[in-house]
């Protein structure tokens, strides 16, 4: 099922948390909701699973609306909130078993809807042990199991990897990519790596409102400046960096070490030929020129500092 998200607006006295946010995502897809904390990533979830009723807008799951549907739209979405909901002294099994029969999910097939779940999340050999007794990687892992065991449509993931080492996120995250092959994923992290590893999309938003849209690469392109690594040699360093710098298109640059350089600048000019014709003329002789792709940390960084 397709969501769409359109002109969604929450307060809570005279914050504003979210702010006439509009986004849709399609069937199979993952999208990242990436902002720094307090960003309004969280409210926005509860807003689409119905926990928060918002001030304006809507959300439509498929022909369903939250205004409308709610009861009706909590069956088709699995959630995974921050703060993992765990009954410590039961078992997986057992609680996984409860999970099923809250959802309605048909007696004859809880058994093999339970089986199912410890094979997807990997849980088969902690099975028996009791949550309280289960690693943060594993109780994670329960978690997911409980969002979905009774097979939503979406799933709504809230800092899905918060606290677990870097092998527990590879496996978490590998289970959230094979998910999002036939549902629709949102998850929301305020780990740029997270995001950029996990995500088909990404939303970036700040103070409740979305500052940037698109694929990591799409974001990337979209940035105005340019950097440049420079090594020249043939000429003496201070030299080189006083030519270098008469450059109108030059904002920016940087002695990296002895002719080695840092440029910045725009992205519509052909600021390489410049360089190339200032070699020239001094007979000296580009050793290395490297554009610096922006990296999602750059963007996000560009996009929230006011």
């Amino acid at each position: 099922m397709d969501v769409a998200v359109e002109n969604l607006s929450k307060s809570f006295g005279t914050q504003k948390a979210v702010d006439s946010v509009s986004f849709s995502v399609k069937k199979g897809e993952i999208l990242g909701l990436l902002g720094p904390n307090g960003a309004g990533k969280t409210t926005i979830m509860k807003i689409i699973t119905c926990f928060l009723f918002p001030d304006q807008g809507n959300v439509y799951i498929g022909n369903y609306s939250i205004r409308k549907h709610a009861y009706r739209l909590k069956q088709l979405i699995g959630y995974l909130p921050e703060h993992n909901p765990l009954y410590d002294e039961m078992n997986v099994i057992d609680f996984l078993t409860f999970i099923a029969n809250i959802h309605n999910i048909p007696r004859y097939k809880i058994t093999s809807r339970v089986l199912d779940m410890l094979k997807i999340c990997g849980l088969e050999y902690e099975k028996h042990k009791n949550i309280r007794e289960l690693s943060k990687g594993y109780k994670q892992r329960v978690g997911l199991a409980q969002t979905l065991i009774h097979d939503p449509e979406i799933v709504i993931l809230d800092e899905p990897t918060t606290g677990l080492d870097p092998n527990q996120i590879v496996e978490i995250r590998e289970l959230i990519k094979n998910t999002g092959k036939e549902k629709t994923v949102i998850l929301s992290s305020h780990i740029l790596a997270e995001i950029e590893a996990t995500c088909d999309r990404v939303l970036i938003i700040n103070k409740g409102k979305i500052v940037a849209n698109g694929t990591a690469a799409e974001l990337r392109k979209s940035n105005k400046e340019k950097l440049l690594k420079i090594n020249i040699e043939g000429g003496e360093t201070n030299r080189i960096f006083n030519e270098l710098s008469l450059i109108n298109e030059v904002d920016n640059i940087n002695i990296l070490g002895e002719n080695h350089f840092e440029l910045q600048s725009t992205q519509d000019n052909n600021i390489e030929k410049e360089i190339f014709d200032i070699c020239t003329r001094n007979q000296w002789y580009i050793k290395e020129l490297i554009p610096i792709e922006r990296r999602l940390e750059d963007i996000f960084r560009q996009v929230t500092q006011n």
